[in-house]
């Protein structure tokens, strides 16, 4: 049977607060153990840190979704290793990497695909600003001449960077779709034109909480209709910390609701697959 996956993001639970309080990891896998969550989603990129992590995850069951910030092919061989050892969904290549032209992307794209083959490792690209990816109708060139290539679909990143008009018109609807034929993952954060990460609950952001749930609404039903029988989606909440959350003149964030979202999205799912 199929089944989703909801994963919640190690960095999406720092605070950066002003007082400079963190909650160590321990607590911090405590919470998320205690909200029902299938998994986090956690850097790759120093073999201490990841030792450290399998050391806090023991005994809870909770699965990885490993994300690095390759520059190059070879960048990527530490998260394989790691992801080897330290066994993972998938890994979440966010390409730290700007290329104007596609010509250039294509043969990192290639290193990296061939890499995670060798290593039996799904790898997906995430949808990312400031990335490989960070413009819509460049990823989407991407795609034209990498028909498969397996992406993490961030949509946020999309809907801000392109500064979509509302209500959203069919071509760039035909545009997200064309992405999410291709997405093997998802993160969850849901943007309007001019901010990357909206508090979903107030009512006049409630048209871009719906556009977000019919974006992945086709997503999920896309993806079901090519993977395998007993194959998983990864569904991570990223509700991540200043600058994507909102200040106020004490420069706190919003620390305490982005949780309490993240937590209700996967209270939701839970009672979803029991009833």
């Amino acid at each position: 049977m199929q089944k989703l996956l909801i994963f919640q993001s190690l960095w999406a639970k720092e605070r950066r607060h002003t007082d400079g309080f963190e909650p160590s990891l321990d607590d911090n896998i405590a919470a998320i153990c205690g909200a029902g969550f299938d998994g986090i989603s956690a850097h790759y990129t120093n073999r201490g840190d990841v030792i450290r992590l399998d050391e806090a995850i023991r005994g809870t069951g909770l699965k990885i979704e490993a994300v690095c910030f390759p520059r190059c092919v070879e960048d990527l061989r530490l998260p394989l290793e790691l992801a080897a050892a330290f066994p993972v969904s998938h890994i979440n290549l966010q390409p730290d990497i700007r290329p104007r032209r596609i010509e250039d992307c294509l043969p990192i794209l290639d290193g990296w695909m061939r890499l995670a083959e060798d290593a039996g490792i799904p790898v997906f690209i995430e949808t990312h600003r400031d990335r490989m990816t960070t413009d819509l109708f460049f990823t989407l060139d991407l795609l034209d001449r990498r028909p498969d290539l397996p992406l993490l679909a961030d949509l946020s990143h999309f809907l801000v960077g392109r500064e979509f008009a509302f209500p959203v018109n069919e071509e760039s609807h035909a545009f997200i779709r064309r992405i999410l034929r291709n997405a093997h993952a998802f993160h969850g954060r849901v943007a309007s034109r001019e901010q990357v990460q909206i508090e979903i609950s107030f009512a006049h952001h409630r048209p871009w909480v719906d556009l977000f749930l019919q974006w992945w609404d086709y997503g999920f039903r896309h993806w079901r209709s090519r993977a395998a029988d007993d194959a998983e989606l990864v569904f991570t909440c990223e509700l991540g910390p200043k600058p994507y959350a909102i200040t106020g003149t004490t420069r706190r964030t919003d620390g305490p609701r982005r949780w309490r979202c993240a937590a209700r999205t996967v209270g939701c799912h839970c009672l979803s697959r029991s009833a």
